[in-house]
């Protein structure tokens, strides 16, 4: 989802409480709070010399220690409230896919992507998903698209391969 769409459906529903579901049937605490939100920009290679360059719109979240136990969560009012501001001082681009970040006791810090979304009566629900890590440049590799264990004595480069 991108940054745009992400704020029109906060626009659209301003009535209801947000909810995050950062892995199924988890949800992040109703003592979140929007804590940063990071105007990314990625210019990278990849292993096969391809470059690539694309934005991205983070915006973290952080359950507060002392508000464990709050049931009231956050309106989208709130939120848009919060991003506009944000947008007023440094600007959001609006194509930028936009990730969640997030973490918990028993959930690993990640940058989560927004699958999908939900709505019910009281509620706008983001369904966010974690993206496995991925080859590129498989066919200038030689990767095939189904992945073999590599046993670590062999190490990850041979002399036929194009990386490295």
């Amino acid at each position: 989802m991108n940054t745009s769409e992400f704020l029109s459906l906060l626009k659209q529903h301003q009535d209801k409480s947000l909810l995050f579901e950062y892995t199924d049937g988890k949800f992040v605490g109703a003592n979140y709070h929007i804590t940063e939100v990071k105007n990314i920009t990625i210019d990278s290679i990849d292993c096969g010399t391809q470059t690539d360059f694309w934005k991205e719109t983070i915006v973290q979240l952080w359950e507060s220690p002392d508000e464990i136990g709050k049931t009231e969560y956050m309106s989208t009012y709130k939120a848009l409230a919060i991003l506009n501001k944000v947008d007023r001082i440094k600007p959001m681009t609006r194509d930028a896919e936009v990730k969640i970040e997030y973490s918990n006791d028993n959930f690993h810090t990640a940058q989560l992507f927004v699958n999908d979304y939900a709505l019910d009566t009281n509620s706008l629900i983001f369904k966010l998903s974690v993206q496995k890590t991925d080859c590129k440049a498989k066919e200038t590799c030689g990767v095939s698209e189904k992945t073999e264990k590599v046993v670590a004595e062999e190490g990850c480069c041979t002399g036929n391969s194009a990386c490295c």
